[in-house]
């Protein structure tokens, strides 16, 4: 693994592009060029001086406006626009179908130093194309080709790391809410993901060892719950999926889906806020809990932006090492955001005017509430000590490399084998 990727644990994303964040911006389909900024010098054997890099990235057919996914991306690169004085362009293709066209015709340009490709569904077109255009350098952000090519870098997450902790407080937090009501009963919890794809693959596995992890430390039974949903891009979808879920009892729903949970996030508001009952929504990717602090006590954090950030930084410097390289709790690449990664989204979204009738401080204040109230210092302390076990390495989950290894993993985990989600 290139060292060079490695970065320290972070918890807020260190980026000056406060003017201009539009989390909540359309998703455009045309090709954004940024502000074109001085050349920076770079170090030996990177771009030469004086010559600007050019870089495009190619966000999934969800585009930007996800709040998560798709506009951490985009963060990652601005940060490298401004730090790097590199030029970017951003553009989203039609379909799936477009995909392919798409990247023969931004490749066979030759306009740009690196093509970046962000997320699961540009695996097969990149694995059509690359290899007709070797001098072109492609980054894969969040999956890989399984092939080595010189031109070719991916960069993947141990998402197994950070949705097991997710797991054990998202069971906790059902708990704490059930007692609060007076309910009786298992504990249920569940999520609201996108497409099967190896990416979700590893949260679900990592999500359920978490729940099934509490389960055993705690001796209250968990009932676990997991919806595909087949989209990314479609609210509806996930708001009708959420009730369902809601309707079932369940109680801390997380959302994997991208625009698609957002339509989780409005089911959830919608339960609370019409006396159906108590329930809790978690975040992924980006801190989502501005968008209602009052029902999305956490979010996971998936460093979309540091892969991107770190696939231009190797261009500019001179660093290029094709193969995979991973990101994980111990490199920063995933975790949990904490109140500060909290304020700082709650900020742009209020700069923004997207923060409705409450301040960035209002919003960290609630959080901090919900967090104290319904996460316990048992569940915190059960957390911190699978963190520390899994950044000494003790504990190393395995990567399904098939649907059939992965619902193996899942059916074993269900049954109370969490050895089944570890390397041995």
């Amino acid at each position: 693994m290139n060292r060079s990727l490695l970065v320290a644990a972070a918890v807020v994303v260190v980026v000056a592009v406060v003017a201009g964040f539009l989390l909540l911006g359309g998703a455009p389909t045309a090709t954004e060029t940024q502000t074109q900024q001085p050349a920076a010098t770079t170090a030996a054997g990177g771009a030469e001086a004086g010559k600007k890099v050019r870089v495009l990235v190619l966000f999934d057919v969800g585009g930007r406006g996800d709040l998560s996914f798709n506009d951490m991306a985009w963060l990652g690169a601005e940060r490298a626009a401004k730090e790097f004085g590199v030029e970017v362009k951003f553009q989203t293709p039609r379909s799936q179908q477009d995909m392919v066209p798409l990247l023969e015709r931004v490749s066979g340009s030759g306009e740009y130093d690196l093509i970046v490709l962000v997320g699961f569904l540009w695996t097969k077109p990149l694995d059509e194309v690359a290899d007709k255009y070797p001098e072109q350098k492609y980054a894969l952000i969040d999956a890989t080709t399984g092939k080595e090519r010189p031109n070719e870098v991916d960069i993947l997450f141990r998402e197994q790391e950070a949705a097991a902790l997710i797991g054990i407080l998202a069971a906790d937090m059902a708990y704490n809410l059930m007692k609060e009501a007076g309910e009786q009963g298992p504990i249920k919890i569940g999520a609201v993901a996108g497409m099967d794809i190896p990416p979700l693959w590893k949260f679900h596995v990592g999500y359920l060892y978490g729940a099934k992890l509490y389960e055993q430390m705690t001796g209250r039974k968990v009932e676990f719950y997991w919806t595909y949903t087949g989209t990314f891009t479609d609210r509806q979808v996930g708001y009708q999926a959420a009730m369902q879920l809601l309707q079932q009892g369940v109680k801390v729903l997380y959302g994997l889906a991208g625009l698609t949970h957002l339509g989780m996030f409005d089911a959830v508001i919608e339960w609370n806020e019409k006396g159906l009952g108590r329930a809790f929504a978690i975040g992924q990717d980006a801190s989502q809990e501005w968008y209602a602090p009052k029902y999305i006590p956490l979010s996971g954090a998936k460093r979309v932006d540091v892969a991107v950030y770190k696939a231009i930084e190797m261009v500019v410097k001179g660093e290029w090492e094709p193969g995979i390289h991973v990101l994980g709790l111990r490199e920063g690449g995933v975790g949990i955001w904490d109140l500060e990664g909290v304020r700082w989204f709650a900020e742009q979204a209020y700069k923004q005017g997207r923060l409705k009738d409450m301040t960035p401080d209002q919003v960290v204040e609630i959080v901090r509430q919900l967090r104290e109230k319904y996460i316990s210092k048992e569940a915190w302390d059960m957390a911190k000590q699978l963190e520390e076990k899994i950044k000494n390495s003790e504990v190393k989950f395995k990567t399904p490399m098939s649907h059939d290894e992965y619902q193996k993993i899942i059916d074993e985990l269900m049954n109370g084998n969490l050895d089944a989600a570890l390397e041995k």
